[in-house]
């Protein structure tokens, strides 16, 4: 088996940076505009329990879709390649960016408002000052946990064309090639666990700056 895999990287080691870049921009690009549509809905949902309470059962209900099973849903109507994977995954993305940003912004105490207020601040001020950098822990926190889950599914995208790190392991199950499976999934595995490590420090830095900040 190991033979194998070293095998596979002597002769075929550029067809599989392919396939990481393809994971990796699929992923990206996802995230992207998952972020575009929930982070605004998620704010205006902080700001109204009306708003929030529809965003939040909107998130519940996505959550319940299987992604395989809306990416052929899709393919009826959008065929095969990247833009069905893309919605599947946008899907899949919104609702914990969703629920995080809205519980991200009912976290910043209005106690810190009043001070912003009595110093002069205007609305775009506290948001930019106050609101966004008290918020921006949870919000990272939501936007981790979204770049995992769409990784972890973007396998699924081969199914459609779409390629990625999926296409090893699909491959593997159909020829049988243990190999192709362990290469494939590893590298989906690692590439989730790097998400999770830069994240974990990116959010660890905010925190500790808005510590300092207090302080000061």
């Amino acid at each position: 088996m190991f033979s194998q895999i070293i095998h596979y990287f002597q002769t075929d080691s550029l067809q599989y940076w392919h396939y990481v870049w393809q994971q990796i921009y699929l992923s990206f690009l996802t995230l992207a505009i998952a972020m575009v549509i929930a982070l605004p809905l998620g704010y205006l949902g902080s700001k109204s329990k009306t708003v929030a309470t529809i965003c939040t059962s909107f998130a519940q209900m996505l959550r319940i879709i299987p992604s395989l099973a809306l990416l052929f849903l899709l393919i009826p109507f959008l065929g095969t390649g990247l833009l069905p994977a893309l919605i599947a995954l946008v899907v899949l993305a919104i609702p914990p960016l969703l629920i995080n940003t809205i519980l991200g912004f009912n976290e910043v105490s209005p106690l810190y408002k009043e001070v912003g207020t009595a110093l002069g601040m205007d609305q775009r001020q506290l948001r930019k000052r106050i609101e966004v950098p008290l918020a921006l822990p949870y919000i990272l926190n939501g936007i981790k946990l979204a770049l995992v889950e769409i990784i972890a599914s973007a396998t699924l995208a081969t199914y459609i064309g779409a390629g990625g790190l999926g296409t090893l392991i699909f491959t593997g199950l159909g020829l049988y090639e243990m190999s192709y499976v362990i290469i494939g999934g590893v590298s989906v595995a690692l590439l989730s666990l790097f998400a999770i490590i830069s994240f974990d420090i990116l959010i660890r830095r905010v925190r500790r700056h808005e510590q300092t900040s207090d302080s000061i």
